[in-house]
């Protein structure tokens, strides 16, 4: 427990400004600070911060409190927890005692594989201190790449012994548990039953999250004996550990991050220490995996701005370039450097001190999307086919831009780069952001759950009657009211809004989703889909008199019907009013309930497979895409069941 007048001492202390600026980069705004609230995902700022009433408010989500309490918010910690975290910032004691063993083993699981990181983190960095062959190999490789002490302690880099148990037994005999060893991917167990370290006779680069705790290590191999092993080796995903959600070098650069407002973005572990030791502390790196939106969200919560240094290599760059087209999707600024041939973040901040590196950033910095015309130029010249998919790809990066401002200026430039009219450009953009918006519509308004299997629904033609109720429900609706507007899509300053026409929502409700059985209904879905796609509407007059006399008996028998009433009954009996006025429900449920009961016979018959592998011999490859392909469609069985509610049924 801490003492009362410890606690009223760092609250006095804390400076809630320096506390959220570890995390948040904030502008001030008046007497108050604003910034980017990073406990939800937003573009305009709305997280508020006053140094006067020492509290911070978000007025988008409702976060608030005193400094503390965002240490505990932001970092999911105790009270408690944040009191240390907070109290180690001002360099205020707080008097603790050692945990016992019996203490450490009531510790929770997360924070038991923290404590057990920490642990291994002091034992390798003691190998390189105070062991021979640490300081024969881990020492030595750190001190050839040209690494001082600061930097190597700064960073608590270490070596792990070769002896392939080493680190495991020593672990043990000091009292932390197998489970939290093997949890975190420091231990590996073997067949029998024994522990083997994973990173044996590696260098060793310890991951810290924000709050600068040990989550994970990277490990490179010095042999070269053995090209089947890797020469860079991280941390297996654990409680504590997610690489996706993790920059190497953000706890010591988030400082300067937010100091230069700008971050910039290399990809291994020795471009940052190589940076930090030149004096350029505003680096990360995304520790040689694919970047992801969550690594580019970390990053803004303390800048807009990132410059991503690439080196010569071509092939490197293009495989980049994807990982850029995502932080611009955030809204991010990038500017990018192409170092000199030969050239990596590491090698060039070695033979330049911080002054030298900036200045050549500043000579050399581009932005992203002129970066990547002329790059990709390069690739098409005098080849029509490689400058149209040139052309289409700069377009799809312009894009994902938010903004409708950038947007227009980057079309301007790359316009006369290319030699291709702004209208063809804006074009094309529009195609994609209306693409987009109806797919983003799909995932967020559908009301018909999605078919997660892969394949259409379908059922043995023997089967057939059993569904043809639904089929000509559909098939009826599709024929009788394909020009109705069922719903509009707002739109906005660079796309028109949608108006949904029955045609519109059934096919792609349908497509992918179900295969009729009926083979009129058959071809008259694919021939109205195939002609919708090309602006052209078929409706009930034409497949009368179609010139496949089944199908033009079909359509005859459909429209034939009276339908003012709908089909449609509520189990306690009532209509619904008139089926056009509830068209959308009517459609709704048809589809809905035709993929219900295809989904109850498909998984009967996978019932029956199933029981009928049971006790026989069955590769285990086979049982197990059976068992899967049970459970997908047990979940769409599950998901549609909570979409139909009360399920309206066809009256029989």
């Amino acid at each position: 427990m801490i003492e009362k007048a410890t606690i009223d001492k760092i609250f006095d202390t804390a400076d809630i400004v320096e506390v959220v600026s570890d995390f948040v980069s904030l502008k001030k705004r008046g007497v108050n600070y604003l910034g980017n609230c990073p406990f939800h995902n937003e573009k305009t700022p709305s997280f508020t911060v006053s140094p006067a009433k020492g509290i911070y408010k978000c007025f988008g989500c409702g976060k608030g409190g005193n400094s503390v309490k965002f240490i505990m918010d932001h970092e999911q910690l105790t009270y408690v927890e944040a009191l240390k975290w907070v109290a180690k910032k001002y360099h205020i004691e707080v008097i603790e005692k050692e945990l016992t063993s019996e203490q450490r083993e009531q510790q929770d699981a997360r924070e038991s594989m923290l404590i057990v990181s920490t642990y291994a983190q002091q034992v390798f960095t003691n190998n390189i201190k105070n062991t021979e062959e640490g300081k024969a190999v881990g020492l030595s490789y750190f001190k050839e790449r040209g690494f001082t002490d600061k930097t190597i302690e700064k960073f608590e880099l270490g070596y792990c012994r070769k002896t392939s148990d080493s680190f495991s037994n020593q672990a043990l005999g000091k009292g932390y548990k197998e489970q939290f060893l093997v949890g975190t991917g420091l231990s590996i167990k073997g067949n029998n039953n024994s522990l083997f370290d994973r990173f044996s006779e590696r260098v060793m680069f310890p991951i810290h999250n924000l709050m600068g705790r040990v989550i994970g290590f990277g490990g490179r191999t010095l042999r070269t004996d053995n090209k089947k092993i890797a020469k860079y080796l991280n941390s297996p995903e654990s409680e504590i550990y997610h690489k996706s959600k993790v920059l190497y070098g953000i706890f010591f650069a988030k400082k300067a991050i937010t100091q230069n407002d700008r971050c910039y973005l290399v990809e291994g572990y020795t471009d940052v220490l190589s940076m930090h030791q030149a004096g350029i502390e505003n680096v990360v790196a995304s520790s040689g995996t694919a970047l992801t939106p969550d690594q580019i969200r970390l990053i803004k919560r303390f800048t807009p701005n990132i410059t991503v240094l690439f080196d010569g290599d071509a092939a490197g760059i293009k495989a980049a370039l994807r990982g850029v087209d995502l932080i611009l999707e955030e809204g991010l600024n990038v500017k990018v450097v192409l170092l000199p041939d030969g050239e990596d973040p590491d090698s060039f901040a070695r033979t330049h001190n911080a002054t030298g590196f900036h200045d050549f950033i500043k000579e050399n910095e581009s932005d992203f999307i002129t970066f990547k015309t002329k790059l990709l130029l390069g690739d098409a010249e005098g080849d029509p086919v490689k400058k149209s998919n040139l052309i289409i790809d700069i377009v799809r990066t312009i894009s994902v831009i938010p903004s409708g401002i950038t947007r227009a200026l980057y079309v301007k430039e790359c316009s006369g780069l290319m030699g291709v009219d702004e209208k063809i450009l804006h074009a094309e953009i529009n195609k994609i952001l209306y693409k987009n918006k109806e797919q983003n519509w799909k995932r967020e308004q559908k009301t018909i759950p999605p078919n997660p299997t892969g394949e259409p629904l379908t059922v043995q033609i023997s089967d057939s009657n059993k569904y043809e109720k639904f089929e000509d429900e559909i098939i009826r609706l599709l024929l009788t009211y394909p020009n109705k507007i069922l719903f509009t899509i707002e739109g906005s300053n660079e796309v028109a809004e949608q108006k949904v026409t029955t045609v519109n929502y059934i096919c792609r409700e349908v497509d992918n989703e179900i295969e009729f059985i009926t083979p009129a209904y058959k071809i008259i879905f694919n021939e109205v889909k195939s002609d919708f796609e090309m602006n052209n509407l078929l409706d009930g007059n034409y497949f009368i008199h179609h010139e496949n006399q089944l199908v033009a008996q079909a359509a005859v028998n459909l429209m034939a019907e009276e339908h003012s009433i709908s089909k449609m009954w509520s189990k306690k009996g009532t209509y619904i009013s008139t089926e056009e006025d509830n068209l959308k429900g009517v459609i709704d449920n048809a589809i809905s309930g035709y993929k219900y009961e295809l989904v109850l016979n498909i998984l009967k018959d996978l019932e029956d497979k199933l029981k009928e592998y049971s006790g026989k011999s069955v590769a285990e490859e086979e049982l197990k895409e059976l068992y899967d392909k049970y459970m997908l469609h047990t979940q769409f069985k599950i998901d549609i069941s909570k979409q139909l509610g009360e399920r309206i049924i066809l009256k029989q």
